[in-house]
């Protein structure tokens, strides 16, 4: 390892693209990320010249220039990046050069990963205002509900008309229906987190008996799985209920479609490499997909579809995907969502060993 990679190889470390140039823009050391971005060996770039790489290379000539005039401490612009047989890449450039020295660190953020990032950043924000909020209500809630129905039986004891005791039917009715309401609200905060090995296939045939018993006529359920796919580590049950939670709003959505004959539901498992998300970098990653060709969620809860008590059905409680986004976010994951009219797509994203 020569003197400039032992003095970077810390720069490995980062998830975004880092090159160490001189004022005259050739690489004296580029992390992994960026070698992986630009599918070109890490010894074929250090030594060239990092203009190369962009489709605009006088933007990083006078970034440079005013870099080694010290003209600013750090300057941003956006750019896009040449990738060996690939397509090119939107990345927001950070010019900055450290003191004393005459090295200029060049840092290039993927623009897909710098918006990935800061949706992740308002999920995480809002799913710990989400959990503060879910804890406090249920709370207060849960401590008068049970002296409303109480109440209400002591009453229906003293009332001799078969009419009115109707009305106490009603109370003590619509209390334990507010009690099982709370009740889910609080599951995922009682019970433990269990650990042990899972097998996403024997998760996904769990989540795929159960609906087929719930719906057994014009639903069909596609299997396509990679069957290699190793054991992650996880709570098993944890795991089935987000995905049964997805599975159902979904067909829940194809209600029209089941009615026809002609609905369709797929669990798809993938794997991927290299991946960056919750701030973290991993080698592997699962990717477990459920998509429907139902009509797709509308654009008016699109982007609150995992805020508790947010429902694009009627009679709906809200709970199922805030649900399924909290015991995926236990295990170190989350939840992405594209949708279409004809398809939805959910994918969660875990970590695998």
């Amino acid at each position: 390892m020569d003197a400039a990679s032992s003095r970077f190889q810390s720069l490995d470390l980062l998830v975004t693209l880092v090159a160490v140039v001189d004022s005259d823009a050739t690489v004296l050391f580029a992390n992994a990320a960026l070698e992986d971005a630009l599918c070109v060996s890490r010894r074929l770039i250090v030594g060239s010249c990092l203009e190369n790489v962009f489709t605009e290379p006088h933007l990083l000539q006078n970034a440079l220039i005013g870099a080694r005039d010290n003209a600013f401490s750090a300057l941003r612009y956006d750019a896009w990046l040449k990738r060996h047989g690939h397509d090119t890449l939107p990345v927001h450039v950070i010019i900055a050069r450290p003191e004393p020295t005459d090295e200029i660190i060049v840092e290039m953020v993927p623009q897909e990963q710098q918006s990935r990032q800061d949706r992740e950043q308002r999920l995480a924000e809002q799913s710990k205002t989400n959990k503060e909020l879910i804890r406090n209500l249920a709370h207060e809630i849960k401590n008068p509900l049970g002296g409303i129905r109480g109440a209400a039986q002591l009453l229906e004891m003293e009332i001799e008309s078969p009419e009115l005791t109707e009305y106490t039917q009603v109370i003590i009715h619509e209390a334990d229906r507010l009690q099982s309401l709370v009740d889910r609200l609080l599951a995922p905060h009682r019970r433990p987190h269990t650990v042990g090995d899972v097998n996403i296939h024997d998760v996904c045939e769990r989540v795929r008996s159960l609906i087929l018993a719930e719906f057994p006529k014009g639903l069909t359920v596609v299997r396509d799985y990679d069957t290699s796919i190793p054991e992650l580590r996880g709570d098993r049950e944890q795991l089935i209920q987000a995905a049964l939670n997805i599975a159902h709003n979904a067909c829940q959505a194809l209600a029209e479609r089941i009615t026809t004959g002609d609905a369709c539901l797929t669990l798809r498992t993938r794997v991927t490499r290299q991946i960056t998300f919750c701030k973290q970098r991993y080698k592997l990653a699962l990717k477990l997909h459920v998509i429907d060709n139902g009509p797709g969620i509308p654009d008016s809860i699109k982007e609150r579809i995992f805020y508790p008590l947010v429902s694009g059905r009627e009679g709906g409680s809200g709970l199922g995907l805030t649900l399924a986004q909290t015991f995926v976010q236990q295990h170190n994951g989350l939840i992405e969502v594209s949708s279409i009219p004809g398809c939805t797509n959910f994918m969660i994203l875990i970590p695998l060993p």
